[in-house]
């Protein structure tokens, strides 16, 4: 192992002693570890400065590679709107900016900013990530210091909001205040993101050419004190960046922040989950803690793959940031540097095992993790509609189809959030959340926000209201088909589907992404579909509804016009055999996929019937198939198929 640092061992916080594991056993091999063309421009940066500030004065419409790979970092990606092109022009540049927003908490006044922002300078929407953050596309590199300056004049970031360090911090969305671990699960989201915010000053060398801009925002001190506590190797000593240093980590880092039973952040999903114990009385007691989840993977390559969370274990109130640092130094020490595609934390848990990790973190952080306390079962939750504060005021979940907010839409929400001063919350699932509405102004704003398009939850389909889609096509470079532009159509035909079929409003949750990355987390669904080629899907089932179980590849290479075709099968056996309440997601674990595809090779729809061959039988063998039909939840002619087929060899 190649250290950039050596380290030393100290007492701990309690007096245990331990020996870091980071000092090496033997002399450093003659060669340097490999390393990513990634890895070098880090490294060369200056903590994240050049080649990016000369790039950006020059009079290209894009920026270079290297550039490129730390502009990502400070919160935005270089883009090509494919549908822009022009002929022998080649490919028509603009940027995505991205927004540091821990538990999507959004002042008045940095959304009023960041609505105008979109109309100036990006292309008129503003979309909500599935991270609780805004993403504002369209901008051109010659309007970025002003985009970013402004934001972050305005109270708002887009530090680390890509790149290879901690990316935006998530937490429960609602505004309870009178549930004190909502409160204390949105306060440690915010702290875990000072935790791990870069240091060295050079964001805002680039954006605000070194001034020196003054915040009325301070973080918690005990945050400051415990990112400079190195008692145990977590630190680079003397350096700009004490925890992430010149290379920063292997590859983006995720943290979700929740309360036991809320899973509204998929929590499962991130490197790291964070839980907040109360005890009766809404003291803080301390945390539990889950590491090892991530969604990104590669098609057809089973090296790379979902995969979720697991327990490591609890900390007391007092060490939660110790525990973060040392889960982080642990995966910026060990995380792989060579292929990108295997340097998530993920892997690592993976290729170690749980034990192994664990052990290994505890010396970073000088203490022994206490057991996982035990947690009720988790529940999904997107508050969306109108619901109480805890304060005599109200806060209301405004559903936005994929998180795009546009047109008559984002006047309207605007208006609402500028004539009655709100603060919003983005959430996990792409909506928003307006807060502290007094009840007077309810009927206003309901009527207001109706009449520009923006449904009301009790007129949503069950669809609808739990999809979701990633930005994809025009601008994501990654992107190999539809997703945000897509889903819609295809909830319209499978609601028909659900209809035809007898299912009514049969609430599944369905998510779509344009490539393999898992961006909307479509490998938690109960129907997701990951884009492999034009029009072409891979076919994901068996995720549940509250998100604690990974789905699994059903079907290969789905194509749209096979839709309809392909998962009526799957709808009807769940209609004819599912058990008592039980959703798709669950019903699919349940049966198995050999099932499921047995159910659907035989399987005869409706409308065939009638013009399917005449086949005459005596009534006792017709009898026998009517009550296998019924034992089974099958139609006679899809038992009739399923014989002759069998009796055939098929």
């Amino acid at each position: 192992m190649q250290l950039l640092q050596q380290r030393t061992s100290a007492p701990s916080r309690q007096g245990l002693h331990v020996c870091n594991v980071a000092v090496p056993s033997k002399p450093p091999a003659f060669k340097s570890a490999r390393r990513s063309k990634v890895e070098i421009i880090k490294e060369k940066s200056d903590y994240l400065r050049h080649p990016l500030m000369e790039e950006l004065v020059n009079d290209n419409p894009n920026i270079n590679e290297e550039a490129m790979q730390l502009m990502k970092f400070h919160g935005s990606y270089m883009q090509d709107h494919r549908e822009k092109r022009s002929f022998g022009l080649g490919k028509f540049y603009q940027f995505m900016m991205r927004t540091r927003q821990p538990s999507g908490l959004v002042t008045n006044q940095l959304y009023l900013v960041m609505d105008e922002l979109a109309d100036k300078y990006g292309n008129g929407t503003l979309r909500l990530t599935t991270r609780q953050a805004y993403q504002l596309h369209g901008v051109l590199k010659h309007d970025l210091k002003t985009v970013f300056s402004t934001v972050i004049k305005n109270m708002g970031s887009t530090l680390g909001a890509c790149g290879d360090v901690n990316r935006n911090v998530m937490g429960p969305a609602a505004p309870f205040v009178n549930k004190p671990e909502y409160m204390l699960a949105q306060k440690y989201a915010n702290d875990i993101a000072d935790l791990l915010a870069p240091q060295s000053g050079a964001y805002y060398d680039v954006w605000l050419d070194g001034e020196k801009f003054v915040s009325v925002y301070k973080e918690d001190p005990k945050v400051t004190a415990d990112r400079a506590f190195n008692g145990y190797g977590t630190n680079y000593t003397n350096s700009p960046e004490p925890i992430y240093g010149t290379q920063f980590l292997p590859r983006k880092f995720k943290v979700a922040v929740t309360v036991p039973g809320d899973n509204s952040v998929d929590i499962f999903t991130n490197d790291i989950g964070v839980v907040v114990m109360t005890d009766a009385n809404g003291e803080l007691q301390g945390f539990n803690l889950l590491v090892g989840g991530g969604m990104g993977r590669t098609h057809r390559s089973n090296e790379t793959f979902p995969r979720l969370a697991d327990p490591i274990g609890y900390v007391d109130k007092d060490d939660i940031f110790h525990a973060i640092k040392a889960i982080v130094a642990t995966q910026r020490d060990y995380g792989r540097r060579d292929d990108r595609k295997q340097a998530r934390l993920k892997y690592l848990v993976d290729e170690w095992g749980v034990d192994k990790f664990r052990s290994v973190v505890e010396q970073y952080m000088g203490k022994r993790f206490q057991d996982f306390k035990p947690l009720p079962a988790w529940k999904f939750e997107d508050y969306l509609g109108w619901h109480e504060q805890g304060d005599g005021k109200l806060f209301y979940g405004v559903y936005v189809q994929n998180g795009r907010l546009k047109g008559d839409a984002k006047v309207a929400l605007r208006g609402v959030i500028e004539r009655y001063e709100l603060p919003v919350t983005l959430t996990a699932n792409q909506n928003i959340i307006l807060r502290d509405v007094q009840p007077a102004w309810k009927e206003d704003i309901q009527a207001t926000l109706e009449a520009a398009g923006l449904t009301d939850v009790a007129d949503l389909s069950g669809v609808d209201r739990l999809s979701m889609a990633c930005p994809a096509l025009p601008l994501c470079g990654l992107a190999i088909t539809e997703a945000e532009r897509g889903l819609p159509d295809v909830n319209k035909r499978v609601l028909a589907l659900l209809n035809r079929l007898g299912l009514g409003d049969e609430p599944i949750t369905m998510r779509m992404t344009g490539c393999p990355n898992g961006c909307a987390r479509p490998y938690m669904a109960e129907i997701g579909y990951v884009g492999d080629g034009p029009n072409s899907y891979q076919l994901w089932l068996g995720g549940s509804p509250n998100q604690t179980r990974l789905a699994q590849v059903f079907a290969e290479r789905v194509k749209l016009r096979d839709l309809e075709s392909t998962l009526e099968p799957l709808l009807a056996a769940f209609k004819a055999r599912r058990q008592p309440g039980e959703a798709f997601g669950d019903f699919v674990a349940r049966l198995g996929f050999a099932a499921l595809r047995g159910y659907s090779e035989s399987y005869v729809p409706a409308h065939k019937v009638d013009s399917l061959p005449t086949v005459s039988i005596d009534e006792d063998t017709f009898k026998a198939l009517e009550a296998v039909a019924a034992a089974e939840g099958k139609t006679i002619a899809h038992v009739a198929s399923e014989k002759l087929q069998k009796l055939n060899g098929q």
